[in-house]
């Protein structure tokens, strides 16, 4: 499943933690200066496929993300 067909969202709360999720669920939380370093390179990227891949990075799976199987 690709990053278009199933994207990745994010939230950012009060206290500086980044939530990211994908299909619903949460993906990971990032806190501290991952979470700085993340928000401040997301709003360089946008609303677009960099901003995914840099919230596919923050999960850990961007190798997995939006290849095809098989």
């Amino acid at each position: 499943m690709s990053l278009v067909d199933d994207p990745f969202d994010w939230r950012a709360t009060k206290n500086g933690q980044v939530h990211v999720s994908r299909g619903g669920r949460t993906v990971t939380v990032l806190r501290g200066s991952a979470a700085a370093t993340l928000l401040a390179k997301l709003e360089r990227a946008g609303d677009g496929e960099a901003a995914q891949q840099l919230l596919a990075r923050a999960t850990g799976h961007y190798r997995h993300v939006g290849r095809p199987r098989g």
